[in-house]
């Protein structure tokens, strides 16, 4: 189902482990999170990937209005999709 939730997350530093323990709370279970990190794309650690997609989640991290027509565009396709996204 559709639903909106606040991520308190105020830029792409505050993302850790605990912040996407969100994600990973949500039934039915995401495949895919598109993570908008703001104007610009920023890098995430490495094990915090492979953390999401030892969970089945994979995570793709874009600047945010381009996550925001990828979460779109996947919403169309009918997939199991979440969106985690910072102002620009």
């Amino acid at each position: 189902p559709r639903a909106l939730l606040q991520w308190n997350v105020g830029s792409y530093k505050d993302v850790s482990h605990e912040s996407l323990s969100l994600f990973r709370l949500l039934e039915p279970q995401i495949e895919i999170l598109v993570l908008g990190t703001g104007d610009r794309v920023e890098r995430l650690p490495p094990a915090m990937l492979k953390q999401m997609r030892d969970c089945g989640i994979a995570v793709e991290v874009q600047d945010t209005p381009n996550a925001c027509a990828t979460f779109n565009f996947l919403t169309s396709e009918k997939r199991m999709v979440a969106a985690g996204l910072i102002p620009p």
